[in-house]
């Protein structure tokens, strides 16, 4: 790969965990396209300039925006599908035709996809976390006409905000409440996380038939994942919603839909 190059990259605080790159360049060498796909290491302070820096780079396609820069960077670009009004955070940016820089946000659908089979009209959830990948999730749910929504948070102000926000019914309550029953759970946190706290839920209240779906994917097998496989519980991991949002946000970048077919190939490679 050389500098001439098209690229697009990941940015995030930390960073070294993130999977992205593996699955851009799968695509990228099964598409036989010539371009690269990076991550770079950028701190709260340092996101301003990061933005001017790639703004006046024209090999620069876009990125992928991790945490905790979902909400910062809508200040740094234009938002021409109104998702500060809608989602509330951005995870892509890319280049109009003219060059202009624009967010948008592909988490919602990546981690709808999973779940689209599954009936959840009516359903009650639970959603763990309030921070960008929260919102992505709450705002999929308020489209699927879901029953009630519980939110565990640190901030059950923010928590209970969210809900309004979203038009969803439902409570917020503050970790370590005992979890109501619902037959969705998704951690929609970094708790359980490499190098973060852990996430201390008791699964016991939840029905037989609930899903718990984890969006993180560092390690895998979260403790949330090996505690409700325990108890017999259907699960999801967060290479899922990896996968689903990165291929929205991969045609964007790069102009072409992703190679699915080798979903289980790339899953492989992931999981390696």
């Amino acid at each position: 790969m050389t500098d001439t190059l098209s690229y697009a990259e990941v940015i995030g605080d930390p960073i070294a965990h993130s999977k992205s790159p593996i699955i851009h360049k799968f695509w990228l060498e099964k598409l036989a396209i010539e371009a690269d796909y990076r991550m770079f290491h950028v701190k709260p302070d340092e996101l301003a300039d990061y933005i001017a820096s790639r703004r006046d780079d024209p090999h620069w396609q876009g990125c992928n925006v991790t945490i905790p820069h979902k909400l910062a960077v809508m200040d740094h670009v234009s938002d021409p599908g109104d998702v500060r009004a809608s989602i509330g955070a951005m995870n892509t940016i890319a280049r109009t035709e003219s060059g202009d820089l624009f967010g948008t946000n592909t988490d919602a659908g990546g981690f709808f996809a999973p779940i689209a089979d599954v009936p959840l009209t009516g359903q009650d959830v639970i959603v763990i976390g309030a921070g960008g990948a929260a919102q992505a999730v709450l705002f999929a749910l308020s489209r699927i006409d879901v029953g009630s929504v519980t939110i565990i948070n640190r901030n059950v102000l923010k928590a209970s905000a969210l809900l309004a926000r979203f038009g969803l019914k439902g409570k917020a309550l503050e970790h370590g409440s005992a979890l109501p029953p619902a037959r969705l759970l998704v951690n929609a946190s970094a708790l359980g996380m490499k190098g973060q706290d852990e996430l201390l839920v008791d699964l016991s209240s939840l029905p037989d038939d609930a899903i718990i779906y984890d969006l993180v994917y560092v390690p895998l097998k979260t403790k949330l994942l090996v505690a409700a496989k325990a108890r017999g519980l259907e699960t999801i991991d967060g290479v899922s919603m990896l996968i689903g949002q990165a291929a929205v946000a991969f045609e964007i970048f790069f102009g072409q839909a992703p190679p699915l077919e080798h979903d289980e190939e790339l899953r492989k490679l992931l999981l390696a």
